[in-house]
């Protein structure tokens, strides 16, 4: 019964002080709990709190010398407890990076080199190499060695070609050229085409908490409603658009209706005197610098408004130049977000609706017209185009004028 009752009162101690104690704390109650007892201390204590009979012996070590080997604010004397992975295991980092960049730091055969490389995984395959690691550990591992979850970014153009910047102060020159001479100048392009229903769209909005707005957990086509296809119109010089919101193919005679219905609606009022059109392009698409339908359809405009059609394409890979781009399509994304596209009308009134604190100011129009895709041009037809390529990049920069200008 004596030595019952002495567990009981070591056990209750130790549970009124356990909350309080640290590690150091609880090793030193311990040990004194330990050398009161006497002999058999020890064994007793170790087996009533749990405590392990090492650390009371490191406890007992730690009475018999002063308190000043031992800082208060430590809880370990210099170089106790488990010693970090890497040290334990000097080669972790650097098969760490071998698996998350293998490429660049590793074996290029990698077996993670073409899988998700999730801190499960690769604490995995550090285990069958023979590495003791979790995967908490992987992922404090990744962090000290300065790795971060991170998407992609859109930062490369592709080749780039020795004329690119060239090209680019060519450009500004005609556009300026042009304003000084009071004509007009547009940037053209087709928006992404955007499927027709109740679709998630990218971005938020709005709404009372916890009432989202529900929409389809799958993107695929409607059929009924199908989908819409923006091509636009900004004019560089009184800062206005102009999208015809299409319903059949993005095609190089959509791109000239779309040109053509911007000019009866906002051009010609905003330009009465004017002679010719300066179009800056992308130099693919259905208005590429190589689309021979775009040239013949251009020469039926030009024969129809009576205009000179300047063209000016932008060099491959540079989409992201063109103004129309950063200028009314990023605004109109950003007046949709998080609203469903749920038909085309919704889609006309939302881009109709953009407007920016710099007087941003768009009209939109639907365009129901079939246009026909496959349509072939051939050498022939495409010599009839009035088409005078300029000095510098005649397929970059060209003119086409009426065919009633022809001398």
């Amino acid at each position: 019964m004596q030595r019952e009752s002495l567990e009981a009162a070591i056990r209750q101690r130790f549970s009124d002080l356990a909350p309080v104690l640290d590690e150091r704390g609880r090793r030193l109650w311990a040990a004194a709990e330990a050398k009161s007892l006497g002999y058999g201390g020890v064994s007793l204590v170790a087996s009533v709190t749990g405590i392990s009979r090492r650390a009371i012996h490191v406890g007992l070590k730690e009475l018999e010398v002063t308190t000043t080997s031992l800082p208060i604010h430590r809880v370990r004397l210099p170089g106790g407890g488990r010693k970090p992975l890497t040290e334990t295991q000097p080669n972790l980092p650097t098969a760490l990076e071998a698996l998350v960049e293998p490429t660049a730091r590793g074996d290029p055969e990698s077996p993670l080199r073409w899988t998700c490389k999730g801190v499960r995984r690769l604490a995995a395959e550090l285990q069958a190499q023979g590495f003791q690691i979790g995967h908490q550990k992987v992922a404090e591992l990744l962090y000290d060695l300065d790795y971060r979850l991170q998407a992609n970014r859109k930062t490369r153009e592709g080749s780039r070609h020795p004329d690119r910047n060239a090209q680019f102060e060519h450009i500004a020159a005609q556009v300026a050229a042009f304003q000084a001479r009071q004509q007009p100048v547009i940037s053209v392009d087709t928006k992404k085409k955007e499927l027709i229903g109740d679709f998630k769209n990218n971005g938020r909005e709005w709404r009372p908490q916890g009432q989202p707005e529900p929409v389809r957990v799958h993107d695929f086509i409607d059929k009924k409603l199908g989908k819409a296809i923006p091509y636009g119109i900004y004019d560089l010089t009184t800062n206005t658009g102009w999208v015809s919101v299409g319903v059949d193919h993005d095609t190089a005679e959509f791109a000239v209706e779309t040109i053509r219905r911007w000019w009866y609606k906002l051009g010609q009022p905003c330009y009465p005197d004017a002679s010719e059109l300066l179009i800056t392009a992308d130099g693919g698409g259905s208005n590429g610098s190589r689309n021979r339908l775009w040239k013949v359809s251009l020469q039926q405009l030009a024969d129809e408004l009576g205009l000179v059609l300047s063209v000016c394409h932008f060099p491959p890979g540079t989409s992201k130049w063109n103004k129309i781009e950063h200028r009314l399509f990023s605004q109109i994304s950003i007046n949709w977000r998080g609203r469903p596209l749920t038909s085309h009308e919704v889609i006309v009134e939302l881009i109709a609706n953009t407007t920016t604190t710099t007087g941003l100011r768009v009209r939109a129009e639907l365009d129901t017209n079939r246009y026909q895709t496959g349509i072939k041009i051939s050498k022939k037809q495409l010599d009839t185009v009035n088409l005078y390529p300029a000095d510098f990049h005649g397929e970059w920069n060209y003119s086409i004028r009426p065919s009633t200008a022809m001398v």
